[in-house]
């Protein structure tokens, strides 16, 4: 999902560079059998086996079998690469894509949320990540643009609608999906679901307050 980055980080993302993500070098002097798309696939792999902490550019070389300097043909800094990673990763979540026949705007949620949340379980490292990196990439824009398609169904606007914004986003990236206890880990599932039902049911209360404010003017 779309979440900004500290004031300090703002100019400093990799989906805001000008020009190439990547220096432009002749590619006859690029290192052999590499690409950006081959060094964010192992990236997040390497993330998965050994989390957010044991990273280093130079575990990743010895893992593609080339020189730490090698991959910095194709990304300008260890930062760039994990926001790569990050929205690599965040495609690998199917999104609803609109309301079907029989489907409902909580019914769309509850498949976002649970999507997310067996995203966490895969890339555990997410959340860190989303933390400190801008989390504006291309994928995170499609499931923020999920998001507020689900929140038109809903029927908020204004205030309404940018506290229940907020409300998901904090519940997908903290409480919901991985508890609140501090731990880390995975909240149990019937404790999730009723985070979940709790949190519809706060915003079907602002949906039917809007309503009903709406009918008295």
């Amino acid at each position: 999902m779309v979440s900004e980055a500290d004031p300090d980080e703002a100019g400093t993302s990799v989906w805001r560079a000008v020009g190439p993500v990547a220096p432009v070098r002749r590619r006859s002097e690029s290192p052999s059998g590499l690409d950006r798309d081959r060094i964010t696939a192992a990236t997040v792999r390497l993330l998965d086996a050994e989390g957010l902490a044991r990273f280093s550019m130079r575990r990743l070389a010895t893992e593609l079998g080339v020189t730490a300097m090698s991959l910095y043909w194709y990304v300008d800094t260890r930062h760039d690469l994990l926001e790569l990673a990050l929205d690599s990763a965040l495609g690998g979540q199917r999104l609803p894509v609109g309301p079907a026949a029989r489907d409902t705007w909580p019914d769309r949620l509850r498949e976002l949320a649970r999507g997310y949340r067996e995203l966490l379980a895969e890339h555990p490292w997410v959340v860190p990540l989303s933390v400190v990196h801008p989390n504006i990439g291309p994928h995170a824009r499609a499931f923020d643009a999920a998001l507020q398609r689900l929140l038109d169904d809903a029927g908020l606007v204004g205030a309404g609608r940018t506290g229940a914004h907020l409300a998901v986003c904090r519940f997908l990236t903290g409480g919901g999906p991985i508890g609140c206890d501090g731990s880390g880990r995975r909240a149990p599932d019937a404790d999730f679901g009723l985070a979940l039902d709790v949190l519809i049911a706060g915003i079907e209360a602002k949906t039917g307050a809007a309503t009903t404010g709406g009918s008295r003017g």
